[in-house]
């Protein structure tokens, strides 16, 4: 989005005819192409982990280990939890635990935040828990990791300590899921992945999809090469 605000801006203010057209054009391009819904969903579709229908799950897993990242941690008033997109983490987690496929909820994440808030995104995430019907006693909170590297090696900490060789489930979002199932990986924890929140849909071939630009997919682009970048450093590093 950047770099077609610059290409326009730079045709507007050149002097040049030849130059201001090519600018145009260039620019023109690229809302088509960064702006068709079609073409990002299908990059989505290669990219996040598939969603396991719920029936696939055959045997109760012992923990199922949450990733955060879903909430408002800043938001004004705190007498309440302000979901972002991804809920669908601590909401599956809840139906799975509801329907006997998972027996303990381990969620991990701090604050995120360097300065500001001190209470942690787990703990909060833990007090919905409760408040639907989930026993205290079936939830563990890890509230020191303030990215995935650190998710993983915290909640293997936690469950080498306290859940020692029993089945893990990992829940985060489908774009996450690569890096995340990495981390965990790399810190010798075997789990089992459960995709949520996805951005890949189901294919359409209708005009609105394949022709005309949408806002959303610009905001898509950027979520997804933050998370391949991501992923790639994780890699060169070792993390993942």
């Amino acid at each position: 989005m950047t770099w077609i605000l610059g290409f326009l801006l730079f045709a507007l203010f050149t002097r040049n005819k030849q130059r201001r057209r090519k600018l145009l054009i260039t620019t023109i391009t690229l809302l088509f192409v960064f702006g068709n819904g079609f073409l990002i969903n299908e990059l989505f579709l290669a990219w996040e982990i598939p969603a396991t229908p719920i029936a696939e799950l055959r045997q109760p897993y012992d923990v199922a280990i949450v990733l955060t990242g879903i909430t408002s941690i800043d938001q004004q008033p705190r007498d309440r939890v302000y979901f972002e997109k991804g809920a669908d983490r601590i909401m599956h987690a809840l139906q799975l635990y509801k329907m006997g496929k998972v027996h303990h909820i381990l969620i991990s994440g701090g604050s995120g935040n360097l300065v500001g808030s001190k209470e942690s995104e787990s703990e909060e995430l833990a007090e919905v828990l409760k408040m639907c019907g989930v026993p205290e006693t079936d939830i563990t909170i890890e509230n020191k990791s303030r990215n995935t590297r650190e998710n993983a090696v915290f909640s293997a900490e936690v469950l080498q300590r306290q859940f020692r060789n029993q089945s893990y489930l990992l829940i985060t979002s489908a774009f996450h899921m690569r890096r995340s199932k990495g981390c965990f990986e790399q810190a010798k924890l075997p789990v089992t992945v459960f995709s949520t929140d996805f951005y890949g849909k189901p294919r359409k071939f209708t005009p609105d999809r394949l022709i005309l630009p949408s806002e959303g997919a610009l905001g898509k682009w950027y979520v997804l090469w933050h998370e391949v970048l991501g992923y790639l450093v994780y890699k060169a590093m070792g993390y993942a």
